[in-house]
């Protein structure tokens, strides 16, 4: 697929890059949320730079759309480099309050250091950061128990930072969705296309549409053919026809419209629909392993 040269990094990301740089100074636990169906893709390296050197968790969130054989991998990857991780589904209480239970856990030290000296432990501050769409904003609606937080499923929804007090245990820095300024590697900007953290159209969509029905292909046959009912080892263009007939997107003159179809399609990917995958590959995630070592 060819990379379009696309700027995607509007004035609002680069404000919030600066307050993120200004305000780390503070936090005592960052929490970066990864999309589990891309956990390589969906994380950014600049947030990884400039945490550096603080009790960090990534919360793999949408455990109930992610091949959780497959991403056990990239938990360990994350691991062996000095994460705290946590697999979850944010829709799940158990998982929330696992959560909760990490972020307090990692904190125990600098609470310590308060009771050490004779004072009174403050409130952790804790920062939410990711990039957009990955469920952040739920994150934090589900740990304030209210709708703290507006969310969407629409990247770059969140625009300002907010401390929300979630107990008298921490209080959270929520931040905008933040993307870096482009992507070298254009597979990540075809992964987070797909799983809708940048916009489908940034990518032409025809070639979106083949990546992810040669994708579903070699990797998730059955699931695409169990979402549609059609026989996803045919040809691209029979199986685009089929799922059209099958869901009555046709034109005038009882043509198929191909267009609607392939949206369709992107769509209810990106919306979990086609579900229990993971779009990051081992290669990649070996690739990126030795890189940072060289």
């Amino acid at each position: 697929m060819q990379q379009k040269n696309v700027h995607w990094f509007p004035g609002h990301m680069v404000k919030a890059m600066r307050e993120i740089e200004d305000r780390i100074k503070v936090i005592d636990v960052v929490v970066e949320v990864v999309d589990a169906r891309a956990p390589l893709s969906s994380k950014n390296p600049f947030l990884e730079k400039i945490t550096n050197g603080k009790k960090r968790l990534i919360v793999f969130t949408k455990k109930d759309l992610c091949d959780l054989n497959k991403i056990l991998l990239f938990e360990k990857y994350y691991q062996e480099k000095g994460y705290a991780t946590l697999i979850s589904d944010l829709n799940d209480k158990k998982d929330v309050n696992s959560i909760v239970n990490k972020i307090i856990f990692l904190g125990q030290e600098r609470q310590e250091k308060y009771l050490k000296k004779g004072m009174k432990p403050q409130p952790l501050r804790v920062m939410i950061i990711g990039i957009p769409n990955v469920g952040k904003s739920t994150l934090i609606n589900r740990l304030a128990k209210k709708n703290a937080a507006s969310a969407r499923n629409t990247p770059g929804h969140t625009r300002a930072q907010q401390w929300i007090r979630i107990n008298e245990n921490f209080e959270l820095l929520d931040t905008p969705g933040i993307l870096p300024p482009h992507y070298e590697d254009k597979q990540t900007s075809i992964n987070l296309a797909l799983i809708g953290s940048i916009k489908e159209n940034i990518l032409p969509l025809d070639e979106l549409y083949s990546y992810l029905i040669k994708f579903l292909q070699d990797n998730y046959l059955e699931n695409a053919n169990k979402r549609y009912s059609v026989d996803f080892s045919l040809p691209e263009n029979e199986i685009t026809k089929n799922i059209a007939l099958k869901r009555g997107l046709l034109i005038k003159g009882g043509e198929i419209d191909e267009e609607s179809t392939k949206k369709l399609v992107l769509r209810e990917f990106k919306d979990g629909l086609i579900s229990l995958v993971v779009v990051d590959s081992y290669a990649r995630l070996w690739k990126t392993f030795i890189s940072k070592r060289i």
